[in-house]
């Protein structure tokens, strides 16, 4: 049975070391509780790491339903939501997620592969309302997108390198073999 390919992506995002001191600072920061990097695609949220101190209860690889987060209109438009206070939000007021999660405040930055897709956000929520959306807050937001971007990027690099010297040593294997052959078989005429 193959491992789900959104499961790997859980590793490779836990596998980055400054995901969870980005975590940090996001909360930190913004006085959010609960923030996290999802991997999001046309049919699942999955989550990749969390730092929860709302008690929240997701951990990691655990999936919300998709149609049930923010991070999907996310997907769909390629840009942040973010949402100061629910209650005073004319968009998300009404909302069925903010009532779903009870969350007055929302920041959901999109995070890009090198190549340009999609892979998922970078997300924090808490029940109680805050600053959000100013250039500060959402600059370190974009700057952390990016940086898990970069270290996404440079993980897909080293994994096709070790790829690629593996077909290379396994070439370099099947032609000695050929080699060996062909002398021993020159050696017998």
């Amino acid at each position: 049975m193959s491992q789900d390919p959104l499961q790997g992506d859980v590793a490779v995002i836990n596998s980055i070391s400054a995901v969870p001191s980005i975590l940090d600072v996001v909360c930190r920061t913004t006085g959010m509780k609960f923030a996290a990097v999802a991997r999001v695609t046309e049919e699942k949220w999955v989550a990749c790491s969390v730092l929860d101190y709302l008690e929240f209860g997701l951990k990691p690889s655990e999936e919300l339903k998709l149609e049930t987060t923010l991070c999907n209109e996310v997907r769909c438009v390629r840009l942040p939501v973010v949402i100061d206070e629910v209650r005073e939000d004319p968009v998300y007021r009404d909302h069925h997620t903010p009532k779903m999660y009870g969350f007055q405040s929302y920041i959901s930055m999109p995070i890009f592969l090198p190549g340009g897709d999609f892979f998922g956000t970078l997300c924090a929520l808490d029940p109680r309302p805050h600053r959000l959306n100013t250039p500060e807050v959402l600059g370190m937001f974009r700057l952390f997108a990016d940086l898990i971007s970069s270290h996404l990027g440079a993980l897909v690099r080293i994994a096709d390198s070790e790829q690629q010297a593996a077909a290379e040593r396994l070439v370099s294997e099947r032609r000695e073999q050929f080699i060996g052959v062909l002398g021993h078989d020159l050696r017998s005429l």
